[in-house]
């Protein structure tokens, strides 16, 4: 595979909060990213950073084997898509495409005619006036119209209904397939994006703490359930990442793929191993790192 972002040592400061501790990886090219963590994690600074919107206290960054600071050759090859994202204050969605289209180079209109139908966008109402929704859609429009070679999706697409978020998924994905590129996919709905990223990165208080291939996260960890003094029996010596028990019943989350001597044990006892979900999982392994209790009660659906 070809490298297409490089970082190395990165470490980003504000005053006495280190956003970024001594970060390094690999971004490869024509790949989904899942750049996972909670709020305040660090995501949005190592994205504003690989962009050129935000400098590095310290560190080196290499996308496409250069500096992307001042690097406008750099930079007409990458999208980054917001939130936050700000607008002229009387700038209508068809004044952002447009302008989007001569940045781009390989900007599609038919692709970006067709997310304003799916989204029912209205082309001549200011911005600002835009409900979130709206206003998430056209991030997505112009995330995924640019055909940008590295895209950044820094959960613009939060303000979406269930709907909509399924159709940009899919869309994505349809022209992902038809156009490769890299794309690096910043998300809180982590069950909802699982089935989309091939390569999982997680931070958690700035630092790197996973960066795998997805199947192989899927297959990293196993939730053993039934009577609590087997369970306790069966995970002694193995990592522990969650617990929870009810009466006499526990289920315990443990790192580690499950053998075929393991799985016979596991039958001899009366327990069940059920699997763990990336969401289970990268939750459980972040409260794990900060040192949260082990009876922390699971999140709703998405990771705060």
């Amino acid at each position: 595979m070809t490298a297409v972002i490089e970082v190395e040592g990165l470490t980003k400061r504000y005053r006495e909060t280190l956003a970024v501790d001594d970060v390094s990886f690999t971004i490869e090219k024509d790949t989904i990213y899942g750049l996972l963590g909670r709020n305040g994690a660090g995501k949005t600074t190592v994205m504003s950073i690989l962009t050129a919107q935000n400098f590095a206290t310290r560190g080196d960054v290499r996308v496409f084997g250069e500096n992307p600071y001042e690097n406008a050759k750099v930079l007409a090859r990458m999208c980054f898509v917001r939130e936050s994202q700000k607008y002229p204050d009387d700038a209508k969605p068809r004044h952002a495409f447009k302008i989007a289209s001569l940045f781009f180079p390989n900007w599609s209109q038919e692709l970006a005619d067709r997310l304003i139908q799916d989204f029912q966008l209205p082309m001549n109402r200011r911005i600002k006036k835009l409900s979130r929704g709206q206003l998430s859609a056209v991030g997505v429009v112009i995330g995924l119209a640019s055909r940008a070679e590295i895209t950044f999706f820094d959960e613009p697409y939060l303000g979406l209904d269930a709907v909509a978020r399924q159709i940009f998924y899919d869309r994505m994905l349809e022209d992902y397939t038809a156009h490769p590129r890299t794309v690096i996919l910043s998300s809180h709905l982590i069950d909802e994006v699982s089935n989309l990223i091939e390569r999982v990165l997680v931070i958690d208080r700035g630092r790197i703490i996973m960066d795998e291939e997805t199947d192989a996260v899927r297959d990293r960890a196993a939730n053993i359930i039934g009577d609590s003094a087997a369970v306790e029996a069966f995970v002694k010596g193995r990592e522990v990442i969650h617990r929870e028990s009810l009466g006499r019943v526990s289920s315990v989350t443990v790192v580690g793929t499950l053998t075929s001597a393991d799985r016979e044990q596991l039958t001899a006892a009366g327990l069940e191993a059920g699997p763990v979900s990336l969401q289970q999982l990268i939750v459980r392994t972040t409260q794990h790192a900060g040192g949260a209790s082990d009876a922390s009660p699971l999140e709703e659906g998405v990771l705060r």
